[in-house]
């Protein structure tokens, strides 16, 4: 009986893929709120950096 029951609750996932989903994405949206400030400096030197190299091709 207990081997059936251990069985039954390894085997029943109904619904983890979706609450899991959901809190990874409420975390990435706290880091990126968080973080915004840092992440747009960062994401603006690498596009200079980018566009100061394609001026020298």
């Amino acid at each position: 009986m207990r081997l059936k029951n251990l069985k039954a609750f390894f085997v029943e996932e109904d619904g983890m893929g979706t609450v899991e989903i959901i809190l990874i994405i409420v975390v990435l949206v706290g880091i990126v709120l968080i973080f915004k400030t840092q992440i747009t400096k960062l994401v603006n030197s690498i596009f200079e950096k980018i566009t100061s190299q394609a001026e020298k091709v």
